[in-house]
């Protein structure tokens, strides 16, 4: 008994820092001391907070069925034009206005003297004034500058005659770590000023945002009106922009990397918008059983599930069912990785493509071409839901009445009718409409074709179906199920 109590003091001891013993302490790194949490963060935030500022906007919206209503009533008058209260009514309450204004909250951050101030597109879209509030309470009309929906960042300026403005240096987000310390300044719920402190816990976030996700997820709290504030590390130098958060989680928010917004920036403030190549594929994740069912080792890279015409992939020779894996000497792993190599490449800039064709690897030089409105439609990602099943179909050669019902534009080819609740084709996200354009490769173009294709496969057979959904294919993979 005495034994178990001398030992428990000694615990006790050493956790409040006795002088019996000196407990052992892990080394740390020397390239990450530099990162360790100061005993306060009081100097970094009065050092970054009188740079940010507090963007509030306004924005006079028109009502759709402007209609007079009875006070105290959800609707219009119950007695319809030939109200008898209608004189009453108007003498006394008037008209319901046909305007109104709606105004909201966000945060942005100085980037030089000049005036110009980073924030979230979302913040500022559509508004009709903009109003910037300093720390110090200096307040200033703002316009904007460009904006940029597709990242969700817009730059505004604002005129100071003293042209003493704090700034916010743009640091390089590229080298951050998970576990870097990192403080956030922002106003959320219109609470000025507000610093948070976390550390960033992921990089690379895809979120589905955008063709272009690439966020800082930290746990640094944000919160709605921290939008477009900056995310800093103990250099007082920005890494991030504050974006967007998880609703139902706590802990969980992300940031635009300073690595991309730096280019964004730039043509904003040189032009109002940005420019962006396309390579004009449709492109979706190798999965594990794709990656088998084109011979791969692991799921690596990019598949082409479209070539869209005149377009550089098309004149260079790309097919569908390539699998780039390599966009101008950058290794492709993961299929995100592509559009956002692109989208930096700037129109009439020559690269080279890896891709990988029926199991042999093939080069292609092609030209990158600028990247307009009509594209916007056609250049996205195509995400299957599922690939991990197997055939239950109802099919039948398209008709103009089927055609008509699942507003397809193609006249002739193999629709899915029916999916069988529970079967391995309804696992694997086939749907009715899809039309079916190839088994394994082969062209369905007739009830013939798509019978005589999955007359040839097995139990246990890994199928590859490439489908067309409103106007754009993907590929699954179904697995025939023992019998």
């Amino acid at each position: 008994m005495l034994t178990r109590q001398l030992h428990a003091i000694l615990i006790l001891i050493l956790a409040f820092g006795g002088f019996i013993a000196t407990p052992t302490l892990l080394a740390v790194p020397a390239a990450a001391q530099g990162t360790l949490a100061p005993d306060s963060f009081a100097v970094l935030a009065k050092q970054i907070s009188p740079a940010v500022v507090n963007i509030s906007t306004e924005k006079v919206m028109k009502r759709s069925t402007p209609t007079r209503r009875m006070p105290g009533m959800p609707g219009p008058s119950p007695f319809g034009p030939d109200d008898p209260f209608k004189d009453f009514f108007e003498k006394f309450f008037g008209d319901m206005p046909k305007e109104f204004k709606s105004r909201s909250l966000g945060t942005g951050f100085i980037l030089d003297r000049e005036g110009f101030i980073i924030t979230n597109n979302h913040v500022v879209e559509g508004a009709d004034k903009i109003k910037v509030k300093l720390v110090d309470g200096r307040e200033f009309k703002a316009n904007i500058k460009g904006r940029d929906a597709m990242t969700d960042m817009a730059l505004i300026k604002i005129e100071s005659p003293t042209h003493d403005l704090p700034v916010l240096v743009m640091g390089d987000s590229d080298p951050v770590q998970v576990g870097d310390w990192v403080l956030a300044v922002g106003n959320p719920f219109g609470l000025s000023h507000t610093v948070t402190q976390g550390i960033i816990s992921a990089k690379g976030r895809v979120i589905g945002a955008g063709p272009y996700d690439d966020f800082l997820q930290t746990d640094a709290s944000i919160n709605p009106g921290n939008s477009g504030g900056p995310l800093v590390n103990l250099k007082g130098e920005v890494i991030g922009i504050n974006t967007a958060i998880v609703a139902s989680g706590q802990g969980i928010g992300f940031a635009i990397p300073s690595s991309m917004a730096k280019g964004i920036i730039a043509q904003l403030k040189q032009k109002g918008s940005v420019t962006r190549g396309i390579l004009g594929v449709q492109i979706q994740t190798v999965t594990p059983e794709l990656a088998k069912s084109f011979g791969l080792k692991e799921p690596v890279g990019a598949l082409v599930a479209e070539v869209n015409p005149n377009t550089p992939a098309a004149k260079a020779g790309i097919q569908r069912g390539d699998v780039i894996i390599e966009y101008n000497g950058h290794v492709i792993k993961e299929m995100h990785e592509l559009p956002r190599l692109v989208a930096h490449t700037a129109p009439g800039t020559k690269v080279n493509l890896k891709v990988l064709r029926q199991g042999k690897e093939k080069n292609f030089g092609l030209t990158i071409a600028e990247m307009k409105p009509e594209h916007l439609a056609r250049s996205g990602m195509v995400e299957p839901e599922t690939e991990k099943s197997s055939l239950g179909l109802l099919v039948q050669e398209l008709t103009p009445q089927m055609a008509q019902r699942f507003q397809i534009k193609e006249t002739s080819g193999v629709i899915v009718v029916q999916v069988e609740q529970g079967s391995p084709a309804s696992d694997s996200g086939i749907r009715p409409g899809d039309l079916i354009e190839e088994i394994n490769s082969v062209a369905i173009q007739s009830l013939k074709d798509y019978h005589a294709s999955i007359s040839q496969l097995k139990a246990g057979d890994a199928v590859r179906i490439l489908i067309k959904r409103r106007g754009k294919t993907m590929y699954v993979v179904v697995e025939v199920p023992e019998k």
